[in-house]
């Protein structure tokens, strides 16, 4: 396991697979996000988003009692309209960030995933939890709307059970959360880590160009109107072909047909 970047807030590691695990730090025991721990985060995926080597990305806070609680409470009291507005870019664009990662992000979301941790998960492309686990967006509870990467959520779950979990404030569990289609998988703890290293093993498996394409086209598709994300994966299906991926995937293939 090699470490790629280790600041006061951001963990990066790589594995022999091209896995890499950005591991969030020294953010208390709830893994909040303050604005030393946005910064630090952010300038972690804007270097790892750079390097070729990374298949898969793996985003987790420390520890188990939480992925990430929510953002810093304390430090967003203080807040006055300008610096509230600095305070919610910065998260905005850390969510972002994560978004535009080229290679898959899979969510490790044990125990909380609160307000801007949930965003921050919903801004991943894959979301695993354990059975303990805990979503919602109390902002309206603190005197505030939920807003930027919140705005994923009708998309995700559809606009009634959205308007419910972000006009009550109110916390479901991780089955609500599984059948809403919220998160993807929801496993026992102690098959948390081993369940995401094997689904993370499989991606990385696959064609690294392939699967950068696929992603790429998964974010283009989010502002495209059909007709054009339709006629624009043509030329992406034509571009394939240059990587020469598909003739070795496909001649993998056919071999194995052939062999049986």
């Amino acid at each position: 396991m090699n470490i790629l970047i280790e600041t006061t807030h951001a963990l990066a590691t790589l594995d022999a697979h091209g896995i890499a695990t950005l591991t969030i730090q020294e953010a208390k025991s709830l893994n909040i996000l303050g604005s030393p721990v946005i910064t630090d985060l952010t300038l972690a995926l804007g270097e790892l988003a750079q390097r070729s080597d990374i298949r898969v990305l793996i985003l987790r806070g420390t520890g188990n009692k939480a992925f990430v609680a929510g953002a810093n409470i304390v430090e967003m009291s203080t807040l006055t309209r300008a610096t509230a507005e600095h305070f919610i870019k910065g998260l905005r664009d850390l969510c972002e960030a994560v978004r535009r990662t080229p290679v898959p992000v899979i969510a490790r979301i044990p125990g909380w995933a609160l307000g801007g941790g949930l965003e921050l998960a919903m801004a991943c492309d894959i979301r695993i939890a354990d059975h303990s686990a805990q979503f919602g967006m109390p902002e309206v509870k603190v005197g505030i709307p939920s807003v930027i990467h919140a705005a994923l959520m009708p998309r995700l779950i559809g606009q009634g059970r959205a308007d419910w979990l972000l006009l009550t404030g109110e916390l479901i569990d991780a089955q609500t959360a599984l059948g809403w289609g919220l998160v993807n998988q929801v496993v026992e703890m102690a098959a948390l880590d081993e369940t995401i290293q094997s689904l993370a093993e499989s991606l990385a498996a696959l064609g690294p160009a392939a699967l950068r394409q696929q992603k790429a086209l998964l974010r283009r598709w989010e502002t495209l109107p059909l007709a054009e994300a339709i006629d624009d994966s043509v030329t992406e299906f034509g571009k394939a072909f240059d990587t020469g991926e598909p003739q070795r995937f496909m001649g993998e293939f056919a071999r194995r047909k052939s062999a049986q």
